[in-house]
């Protein structure tokens, strides 16, 4: 077994890869979820009977969702685009075939035309769930993979400077639970803004516990840690609670519609504050770990920019979440998704060009904006991926694929069996637990680091070992969701 000085080493003193090669990774999920429902599409036109067995089910969305995502990381990480394109082509000559196999076709300019004046019904925006379930999905994958050699390199954290996957995973991540929160949504204050504030925070206890079980266990077992990356005693979990906590107060302080603003606020003084201070050189080149703030320094001062990043979710979730019904407003959303994201790469561009490169270990202004700019573009992949698999709907008259927009002539004889759909689908099996599914990957991942030389495996043996901790994961949180078991830590 390799030593934990041999693992740290593993991990430590990366620069990650192109901004680009981390934006072509997020077409793979959407490309996949597209097959997967085009796959029931196709086997109801072909007369076959739906729903599946749960066992079914489970291996269908498995092999169609989660494998990919575990193959494109470790074996076929060199030839990612090639499997993008291969699979991008099937599902467009499918969804062609589907087309052509229309009653009654009409031309498919006509067609087009029809479906964007068309009515889109869903209770929910389904790509914020797809989203949020992928981010923690991708999230699972990297946190074990990132310890086989099979991993490359360039996708792990960087050590100071530089754009890694796992560098998003951790900033898309806060912006995921930023998408859908109370304000997000919504949802007024109850009682007064203190109260609200206080409930906030005791709400968040079961981060600061998980939290402080991951401290006592990480050094009780002598488990590797990179200490760069959070400080000696912080955790991602402790990022999580306080970015909630203040995060609410701030909201509760000002109005929601500011959050776009106090985001660049923050973000600004921050990266302010760090090119006209020593707080750079403090959080980058002071070796002493003595106290608990030195010890911590990167973990402390980094929640400046999560929060930054939280703000900007928030005020991209009012906006999501606004009621629309027709596909065409859908349409206008995803252009102005992507229109938000390309200007974001821009000032990105100027930024490193001018200030300094993106840092998570700071979670500086250019992190912050990248964070921002690449989670847009992953929103609008995948709700591109939505709109098209509404397309196969609409031609196919058939409306059961889960976790995905409905057509408004959809017949309401067809709800129950949509019902017992939605009971079947991974994706919202993951949803409904999703803290749930996270501390489950970490607590496997541990124990998975304890049982195998991860280090010294072999590609086929980490990549063996990665799909049996991925069912595993899958397995557990699909029977909670079979069951309609919903794990609340509060």
């Amino acid at each position: 077994m390799a030593s934990p000085e041999g693992k740290i080493a593993f991990v430590s003193n990366l620069n990650g890869t192109t901004l680009t090669e981390v934006s072509l990774g997020s077409f793979l999920a959407p490309v996949c979820f597209l097959s997967r429902g085009l796959f029931l599409i196709v086997f109801h036109l072909g007369k076959g009977v739906l729903p599946f067995s749960w066992g079914a089910h489970l291996t269908l969305d498995f092999t169609t969702i989660i494998m990919p995502m575990v193959l494109s990381c470790t074996a076929l990480s060199d030839i990612l685009h090639f499997i993008i394109m291969g699979i991008a082509i099937v599902d467009f000559t499918v969804l062609y075939l589907v087309y052509k196999n229309k009653k009654n076709p009409s031309s498919l300019k006509n067609t087009i035309e029809k479906f964007v004046q068309s009515g889109a019904e869903s209770n929910m925006v389904p790509f914020v769930t797809i989203f949020r379930v992928l981010v923690n999905v991708k999230t699972a994958i990297s946190i074990l993979a990132v310890d086989f050699s099979v991993f490359p390199r360039r996708y792990a954290k960087t050590e100071t400077y530089g754009t890694g996957v796992m560098d998003f995973g951790v900033g898309a991540y806060v912006m995921a639970n930023a998408l859908v929160c109370p304000e997000a949504r919504g949802k007024n204050i109850q009682g007064s803004k203190l109260s609200h504030v206080l409930k906030q925070a005791i709400s968040v206890w079961p981060l600061v516990l998980l939290g402080f079980v991951r401290l006592a266990s990480v050094k009780s077992s002598g488990y590797h840690e990179h200490v760069t990356e959070y400080g000696v005693h912080w955790n991602f979990f402790f990022t999580l609670a306080i970015v909630r906590v203040v995060a609410s107060a701030l909201l509760a302080l000002f109005p929601v519609s500011c959050s776009g603003f106090l985001a660049l606020l923050i973000c600004g003084t921050y990266q302010v504050m760090l090119e006209t201070t020593d707080l750079k050189s403090f959080l980058i080149h002071n070796t002493e770990r003595s106290g608990f703030v030195l010890a911590n320094r990167e973990g402390i001062f980094s929640v400046v920019g999560y929060i930054a990043i939280y703000m900007a979710g928030v005020h991209v979730g009012c906006y999501l979440m606004q009621s629309r019904n027709l596909v065409k407003d859908w349409i206008r959303v995803i252009r102005n998704l992507l229109l938000t994201s390309f200007g974001l790469f821009l000032v990105l561009y100027v930024c490193q060009r001018n200030i300094e490169p993106v840092s998570r270990r700071m979670a500086n202004l250019p992190f912050c904006i990248w964070t921002v700019a690449q989670a847009l573009f992953f929103l609008s992949c995948i709700s591109i991926a939505d709109l098209v698999l509404l397309f196969a709907k609409v031609v196919s008259n058939f409306s059961l694929v889960p976790t995905s927009w409905c057509p408004n002539q959809n017949k309401k004889s067809d709800e129950k069996t949509r019902r017992d759909m939605d009971g079947l689908c991974l994706i919202q099996a993951v949803n409904r637990n999703q803290l749930l599914y996270f501390l489950l990957a970490n607590i496997l991942t541990g124990l998975t680091n304890v049982l195998v030389d991860t280090m010294n495996s072999s590609d086929v043996l980490a990549v063996s070992v990665l799909l049996g901790y991925m069912f595993m994961n899958s397995l557990v949180i699909f029977v909670l969701h079979v069951n309609k078991i919903t794990i609340k830590f509060w």
